[in-house]
C-alpha cells in the first residue's frame, strides 16, 4: 500500500512537471513571437521609409518638369501642377524625417536633402517668374544652365545613399526576423519533447517500484502494453530503439509511412527505415554515454530521408529523446513524414520570387509612367499648344479642328497615366497604423478642394468626426475623392456636402458623404467602383472615372468596405466602414 502510494506521489510529480515544463515553453514561445511580430514592423518600417523616398524623388522630378512645362506653353495649369508637386515633396521630407528619427546616419542626410530641393524649388521659382517677366527665349537658356543639373544631380545621389541604407537595414532586419522565427521553431518543440519526456519517465519510474528487473525483452513488452495507448495517439511515427539498434516497440503511423507490418519491423535494425550512419548515432557506441551521444540531436528538429519497404525515399524530420531503462537507455524517436512541408516551402519560395519579380515590375513600370512616358507626352503637348497659338486662324478650319483634337487627346492621355499612378500607389503606403484625428483628415482633404469648393459655391459641413487608428494621408485621399465626386456631379442646385460618422459596436465606425447632386440608378451601385467606369460622357463631366476606384482599394486595403445608397435627382450618400483598432 505503501508503495503504491509512493508510485501514485511520483507519477503525480512527474506530470506535474510536465505541464509546468510545457507551460515555461509557452511563455517562452509567445516572448519569441512578440519579438519575431516586432522584427516584422521594422521590416515594413524600412518598406515604408524607402516607399517616402521614392515618392520624394518622383515629386522632385515633377516639380522641374512642370517648370519646363510652364516655361515652353505658359498654361497655368503647370503651375497647379508645381504646387501639387512642391506638397508632395514636403509631406515626402517631413515623412522621411519622422521615419528616420531612430538612424544617426539617415537623419545627418535629411537636412541636406531639405537644402538641396529649397534650392531646386527656388531655382523653378526664378525661371517661372523669368518666363513671366521676359518670356519663353531668356527662361528657356536659364534652364540649361549647370546649378539646375548639378543639384538634381546631388538630390538623385543622396535619394539613392539613402535608398541603400534603408536597403541595408531592411536585409539585417529580415535576418533577424528569420532567425527569431526558426529559435521559436525550435523552443515550441523542445518544449513539447520535454514534457512528453517527463510524463514518460514519470510512468516509468512508477513501472520499475512495482515490478522487479528482468530480461530487456521483458522489460520492454511490459512498456509497450503500458505506452501503447500513448504511441499510438501520437500524430506522428513513434519508434523506440534500444542499445543494440533495433526496434523494440512502434505505432501505427510508422506501418503507414513506412509501409511495414509491425512484425516486420520489431526486433530489426533502425537502419532498415533510416538511413545508416545516423542510425548508429540513436545509441550509444559503447565508448561513451548515451547521453553524450545524442547530446547534439536532443530537442532538435534533423531532417533525413526515410526509406520505405518498396526503396523509395521521401523527406522526414525526426526529433530524438533518451528514456532511462532497467537494462540502460533506449532512446525514442518522433518522426514526420514533411514531403508537403517541403512542396511548400518550396512553392513558398517560387511565389516570394515571382512577388519580388513581380514588384520589380511595377516599379520599373511607374518609373516609366511617371518620367519615361509623360515627358514625352507633355513635348507633344507642348508644341501641340504652340502650333494652336501661333497658328489659330492663319490655316483653314480642319487644321484648327485637328489641332484641337491633338491638344485634348494629349491631354487625356496625362490625366490617365497620372490616375492610373494614382490607382497603383492607394492602398500600398505599408505605413504603420497610428490613432489619427478623421477631421484632420477632412480638413487636409479640403484644403486641396478649396478652389474647386469656391468656384462651385460649394457648401461642405460637418458633424463631429472620431481619432481612429487608421492611415491619415489614405484617409484624406477618401475624403477628397467623395467629397470632389459630390460637388462635380451636382444638379441645378449650388452643391451642399455634409460628412458624418457613426459607431457601430464595438468593432466599428461607419462614414457618410451625403450630397444633394444628381444621384445614382441603382443598376450602377456596383459599376461606378469598377476601374475607369464612367456613367456621363466627357463633354459633361471631366475626369477618367477612377476616383471611386481608388477609393475602394483604400478602404479595402485598411480593412473596410464602401457602399452607396442613391435616388436619382436626390443625391446620394457614400458610406464606408473601418474596423475599431486598438
Amino acid at each position: 500500500m505503501k508503495n503504491s502510494s509512493v508510485s501514485n506521489r511520483k507519477a503525480q510529480l512527474g506530470f506535474g512537471a510536465a505541464i509546468l515544463t510545457l507551460l515555461g515553453a509557452g511563455v517562452i514561445s509567445y516572448h519569441a513571437l512578440v519579438v519575431s511580430n516586432r522584427s516584422q514592423i521594422w521590416v515594413r518600417h524600412t518598406d515604408q521609409v524607402l516607399e517616402e523616398l521614392q515618392e520624394l524623388l518622383s515629386a522632385s522630378q515633377n516639380i522641374e518638369s512642370s517648370s519646363r512645362g510652364f516655361v515652353l506653353t505658359g498654361d497655368k495649369s503647370y503651375i497647379e501642377s508645381f504646387k501639387g508637386n512642391i506638397l508632395r515633396e514636403e509631406r515626402a521630407e517631413g515623412s522621411i524625417e519622422e521615419l528616420t528619427v531612430d538612424n544617426v546616419t539617415q537623419q545627418r542626410r535629411v537636412p541636406v536633402l531639405r537644402e538641396l530641393l529649397a534650392q531646386k524649388i527656388q531655382f523653378s521659382e526664378s525661371v517661372i517668374d523669368l518666363r513671366r517677366a521676359k518670356g519663353m527665349e531668356a527662361a528657356a537658356a536659364v534652364i540649361g544652365d549647370g546649378p539646375r543639373q548639378q543639384i538634381t544631380g546631388e538630390i538623385q545621389d543622396l535619394v539613392l545613399g539613402m535608398q541603400d541604407e534603408e536597403r541595408r537595414l531592411l536585409g539585417v532586419r529580415n535576418a533577424g526576423a528569420t532567425r527569431q522565427l526558426e529559435h521559436t521553431k525550435i523552443l515550441l518543440a523542445l518544449g513539447s519533447l520535454v514534457g512528453l519526456l517527463i510524463a514518460v519517465i514519470a510512468e516509468w519510474s512508477v513501472r520499475r517500484e512495482n515490478v522487479k528487473r528482468g530480461r530487456a525483452e521483458e522489460t520492454l513488452r511490459d512498456m509497450e502494453g503500458r505506452y501503447r495507448s500513448l504511441l499510438e495517439a501520437a500524430p506522428d511515427a513513434m519508434v523506440v530503439v534500444n542499445q543494440s539498434g533495433e526496434i523494440a516497440l512502434l505505432n501505427v503511423q510508422v506501418e503507414n509511412q513506412f509501409g511495414y507490418r509491425r512484425d516486420e519491423l520489431v526486433g530489426q535494425q533502425v537502419k532498415s527505415i533510416i538511413p545508416e550512419g545516423f542510425a548508429e548515432r540513436l545509441i550509444a557506441d559503447g565508448t561513451r554515454s548515451a547521453a553524450e551521444a545524442l547530446a547534439q540531436q536532443i530537442g532538435t528538429g534533423i531532417e533525413l530521408s526515410g526509406r520505405r519497404k518498396n526503396g523509395s525515399e521521401f523527406p522526414i524530420e525526426i526529433m530524438l529523446s533518451p528514456l532511462e531503462s532497467a537494462d540502460g537507455i533506449v532512446v525514442t524517436a518522433a518522426i514526420r513524414n514533411i514531403t508537403v512541408r517541403k512542396k511548400a516551402d518550396l512553392q513558398l519560395a517560387e511565389k516570394v520570387e515571382e512577388l519580388n519579380r513581380s514588384n520589380e515590375d511595377l516599379q520599373r513600370f511607374n518609373y516609366v509612367a511617371s518620367h519615361d512616358l509623360q515627358e514625352p507626352l507633355r513635348m507633344v503637348a507642348s508644341y501641340t499648344q504652340l502650333l494652336a497659338s501661333r497658328y489659330k486662324g492663319k490655316l483653314d478650319a480642319d487644321a484648327d479642328e485637328f489641332i484641337s483634337f491633338a491638344v485634348d487627346g494629349c491631354n487625356r492621355m496625362q490625366g490617365l497615366i497620372q490616375d492610373l499612378l494614382a490607382y497603383s500607389r492607394a492602398g500600398t503606403d505599408g505605413k504603420v497604423l497610428r490613432k489619427r484625428s478623421c477631421e484632420d483628415a477632412l480638413n487636409n482633404a479640403l484644403k486641396n478642394l478649396s478652389g474647386t469648393i469656391q468656384e462651385s459655391g460649394a457648401m461642405v459641413t460637418h458633424d463631429t468626426l472620431p481619432v481612429i487608428t487608421t492611415d491619415e494621408t489614405q484617409l484624406a485621399q477618401v475624403f477628397q475623392n467623395l467629397v470632389g465626386n459630390a460637388i462635380k456631379y451636382h444638379g441645378t442646385e449650388a452643391p451642399a456636402v455634409h460628412i458624418s460618422a457613426i459607431r457601430k459596436g464595438l468593432g466599428e465606425w461607419t462614414f457618410s458623404v451625403r450630397d444633394n447632386g444628381l444621384g445614382i440608378e441603382e443598376q450602377y451601385f456596383e459599376r461606378i467602383f469598377i476601374l475607369f467606369q464612367r456613367l456621363h460622357g466627357r463633354t459633361e463631366f471631366k475626369g477618367t472615372g477612377i476616383g471611386l476606384s481608388i477609393c475602394k482599394k483604400i478602404v479595402e486595403g485598411l480593412g473596410g468596405r464602401i457602399w452607396v445608397e442613391s435616388q436619382v435627382g436626390k443625391g446620394s450618400t457614400f458610406f464606408f466602414a473601418l474596423p475599431e483598432r486598438s
